[in-house]
């Protein structure tokens, strides 16, 4: 009889260790959204928003072209910024519009970066890969013991409905403290935006936000960065280290004419001293193949150059010209189909803009 009792345990036993053998390990993760996180990258509150995550006030819907308030609901250059002890990081992010693009990686139109802080300088974790409108991924599973600060980069073709951090049951989420220094306001085209990165954390305003040490605004608007007064109206409201100007790309040279003094005065009538930075017009790739838009850009070059001499000789102070030749290299290997950019060309146009930056004096404030 004892024997068979003590049978009976040994096979419970077995059943009970194979069970847990075979069984999925229960997932211990809690999601926390946007009370628990900073949201960066934007300089307009989140109480004159329609979403914590649009890039123009609601206000400016009926101010701004449809087009212009459409990319406006775009993600491109927020992230968020968050600490925890968490062994593992979930995220899930909800889109607006599930965009596709020929030309385009899906992890940058529409995916999330993980990065973390490592003595004092930020370093790629993993990226978080869309599937559909909501999305979830495991970003890091193993880490060991210890406080991390870990900045979130979210999409940049896309629009972004809703964010939640997945940490460990057990483990703390807290918000760090906002950066102190004023940002570098971009007002730009489809490159600024971030076409063609392969992922978030490769569009240039957020490469330089990492090698400067300061939030970088990203007004961005693909195909529609036009030096807008409703845009410039929103830029000027924000306080800023510097602003920068990249909007050659989709005017013409008649279009440079008329905006650029307007631009410059709109924004030094509530910046008295803020720098201005204009870029012209990259060289792209395809240039010296296509008269038409080799002769194109050059007018459009020369414009700009001619309207920022005028302000120059109308006494304006504090504004600089920054000459793009060899911007993304000489190798034409920087872009995805002769003009917008890759990792690469990106990379090269933020190390460019970095030298640029210091040569002219440009400081965070």
């Amino acid at each position: 009889m004892k024997r068979y009792v003590c049978l009976a345990i040994s096979c419970c036993l077995y059943t009970i260790s194979l069970a847990q053998q075979t069984s999925p390990k229960k997932d211990n993760t809690q999601y926390y959204g946007k009370d628990n996180f900073l949201i960066e990258g934007t300089g307009v509150p989140e109480s004159e928003k329609e979403s914590p995550y649009d890039r123009l006030p609601a206000s400016f819907k009926q101010k701004v072209r449809k087009p212009v308030w459409d990319l406006s609901k775009n993600s491109a250059g927020l992230s968020v910024r968050f600490i925890s002890n968490s062994s593992s990081i979930k995220v899930r992010w909800d889109l607006l519009n599930n965009t596709e693009m020929n030309h385009m990686a899906e992890t940058g139109i529409k995916g999330v970066d993980l990065y973390c802080k490592v003595n004092g300088t930020w370093k790629y974790v993993n990226t978080g890969r869309p599937s559909a409108i909501e999305n979830e991924a495991a970003l890091v599973s193993t880490l060991p013991p210890g406080n991390r600060e870990f900045k979130l980069y979210l999409p940049l073709y896309d629009g972004t409905i809703k964010v939640e951090i997945g940490i460990d049951s057990l483990s703390i989420i807290k918000k760090p403290l906002p950066e102190k220094s004023l940002p570098i306001v971009f007002y730009g085209t489809s490159i600024t935006q971030g076409g063609c990165a392969s992922r978030p954390g490769m569009a240039y305003t957020n490469i330089l936000s990492r090698k400067l040490g300061v939030d970088c605004i990203n007004f961005g608007f693909s195909g529609n960065g036009r030096m807008e007064t409703p845009v410039v109206e929103v830029i000027a409201g924000i306080q800023a280290s510097f602003y920068v100007i990249d909007c050659l790309p989709n005017m013409s040279p008649r279009q440079v004419t008329d905006s650029v003094i307007p631009l410059a005065r709109a924004i030094r009538s509530k910046n008295p001293t803020t720098p201005i930075v204009f870029l012209e017009n990259i060289r792209y790739a395809k240039m010296p193949f296509e008269a038409t838009l080799n002769n194109s850009i050059n007018d459009k070059n020369q414009a700009l150059r001619t309207e920022f001499d005028k302000l120059i000789k109308g006494g304006m102070k504090d504004i600089f010209y920054i000459n793009t030749e060899g911007a993304t290299g000489t190798d034409g290997e920087g872009s995805v189909d002769g003009v917008h950019l890759t990792d690469l060309g990106f990379i090269r146009l933020a190390d460019f803009l970095v030298k640029n930056f210091k040569e002219n004096k440009l400081v965070i404030r």
